[in-house]
């Protein structure tokens, strides 16, 4: 059985080896590391089975240019290669945002595959008026899990990351 919960100090190493296999040792691991060391406000969710990590879940505080509201990026999110497409992705990502919507958190933005994170809620941010950072990302990839339609400024604007996703893009 599956169980989600909060990161503890106990699973960094584990969450840095599971993103490391996930992602082909790509940068993901890393980035997850600065993230933690960075931004003190970040949430970050596992997925255990048999006390074995199987699945890692990240959030960081995002901002939008012009509003003084802080959400949150959803990034990265990974599951071990062969726990794969068995919904453990499913379920952190619910986890996640039903946490963030509890905590009363106005939005999450998420750069990701527009076939999947609509399932959740997310919604092509381009219809708030909301871009991307960085120029280039197709903008049926760039979307929004709005709480809080109040919070965000009706011109839009640039949504930003934390700093060490520069890095890694």
């Amino acid at each position: 059985m599956i169980e989600i919960r909060k990161e503890e100090l106990r699973d960094c190493g584990a969450i840095h080896q599971l993103n490391m296999a996930a992602f082909d040792n790509g940068p993901e691991a890393d980035l997850v590391d600065k993230l933690r060391a960075s931004c003190k406000d970040y949430l970050s969710f596992v997925a255990v089975q048999d006390d074995a990590i199987v699945g890692h879940i990240l959030f960081t505080p995002a901002n939008v240019e012009g509003c003084s509201t802080t959400g949150m990026g959803l990034a990265p999110m990974a599951v071990l290669p062969s726990y794969q497409r068995k919904g453990i992705g499913s379920r952190l990502v619910r986890y996640g945002l039903e946490y963030l919507r509890k905590t009363d958190c106005p939005f999450v933005i998420v750069l990701g595959h527009p076939e999947y994170y609509p399932r959740f809620g997310f919604e092509p941010a381009s219809a708030y008026r909301l871009v991307c950072q960085w120029e280039g990302v197709p903008d049926d990839a760039f979307m929004v899990a709005i709480f809080d339609r109040a919070a965000l400024p009706e011109s839009g604007g640039i949504a930003r990351y934390q700093d060490a996703f520069n890095e890694a893009m």
